[in-house]
């Protein structure tokens, strides 16, 4: 029984898989009814995933302790989001005493996709015009990694994309509050070759970094607690405006 978390996207999301199968899924929204960003919505992860936890495992009829593993998104994604999934994730793994894995953000988002063959671009607004993405291959069941995972301007993944993929298609996974502009520029460049969801039809990203992470313990990998770490890409605001003082090397 693997219990997955996410927090590093607008949805905070916990599920629980066994044997690859999703048992039960949670998700809350931090974004408003109009689809705007709510005030200090980021914060709003550290309040809620907890009780969402306790409700998924009421939801389940199980206990804190029926888990054997804690699978957890390391990033990118928000930096605020990926501590606050990371803190909870260890602190339920020092609780229970069971192994935790690390699940890169943009590989769960395109392990959601379970109808699509072939070439998927998850895309997450990164700010600042730009995004967080990386280009992924679905070969029957398995997700391969064509690509690291980048921070770049939409056109220049586009280009990326483009070169790739060739004459074949591309799903492309929007997660994030840019995502029309940025449909807009794909759409522009690739016509008919770039194909479109949100997510909202798919498991929960918890649960497919819940199934990568059963699959990660089934081979034997463990990873210590104490040495995860988010994955950010770019400096925070704070480490630049660190950086931009006198006399700073």
């Amino acid at each position: 029984m693997i219990l997955g978390i996410d927090t590093s996207t607008t949805v905070a999301s916990v599920a629980l898989v066994e044997g690859g199968k999703v048992v039960c899924e949670e998700s809350a929204s931090d974004l408003g009814p109009n689809g705007s960003r709510a005030p200090a919505a980021r914060a709003n992860h550290a309040e809620i995933v907890l009780p969402l936890v306790d409700k998924l495992l009421s939801r389940a009829s199980r206990a804190l302790a029926d888990v054997s593993a804690i699978a957890v998104t390391i990033g990118p994604g928000s930096f605020t989001g990926l501590r606050i999934g990371l803190s909870t994730a260890k602190g339920l793994t020092y609780g229970v005493d069971v192994p935790v894995v690390g699940i890169p953000t943009l590989l769960a988002l395109a392990a959601r996709v379970d109808d699509h063959k072939g070439l998927i671009c998850p895309l997450l607004d990164a700010r600042k015009r730009e995004v967080y993405a990386a280009l992924f291959r679905r070969r029957d069941d398995k997700i391969e990694r064509i690509s690291d995972d980048v921070v770049a301007t939409p056109d220049r993944v586009v280009e990326s994309v483009r070169a790739a993929a060739g004459g074949a298609a591309c799903l492309f996974f929007f997660f994030g509050d840019g995502a029309r502009v940025y449909k807009n520029v794909i759409e522009e460049a690739l016509g008919d070759r770039a194909l479109f969801t949100s997510g909202d039809s798919y498991p929960s990203t918890a649960s497919a970094a819940a199934r990568l992470g059963e699959q990660k313990i089934l081979s034997g990998e463990r990873e210590a607690a104490g040495s995860l770490a988010p994955v950010y890409l770019r400096p925070s605001e704070a480490e630049l405006k660190r950086r931009s003082l006198p006399g700073f090397l």
